[in-house]
């Protein structure tokens, strides 16, 4: 847990001396998740696939519920298109936050989580 926090923090200091804007390398849910003991890298340094999975994930799922209650629901839409429509979303709502991340690493010449710290970085 140490070093992950180490790791963290390096992360966090190298994150803002990039200038981006500290709610788009440290959003709320992430911050969340580190409370609750979570081991999750911050955004621009985490797996493009692993990122993909989650932001889709969370996307889809709250996406789905929301317009399945004020807008499907009343529309008499089938579960089953609500979960593919949803699915689609997520998954490119999840493609998109992931090529994001992966864009705003390779522009500010992040290292990999792996080697974070590991050369003074």
């Amino acid at each position: 847990m140490r070093e992950f926090v180490a790791k963290r923090e390096e992360a966090l200091r190298l994150l803002k001396s990039t200038g981006i804007r500290e709610s788009n390398y440290c959003p709320p849910l992430l911050r969340l998740l580190w409370r609750l003991g979570l081991q999750v890298p911050p955004p621009h340094f985490a797996n493009f696939g692993a990122t993909a999975v989650f932001a889709g994930s969370f996307f889809g799922i709250s996406w789905g519920l929301l317009m399945w209650l004020f807008f499907w629901q009343g529309a008499g839409m089938k579960p089953t298109a609500v979960v593919g429509i949803s699915a689609i979303a997520g998954a490119l709502f999840g493609l998109t936050m992931s090529a994001y991340y992966a864009y705003g690493r390779k522009r500010h010449a992040l290292p990999s989580w792996r080697t974070l710290g590991a050369s003074g970085a």
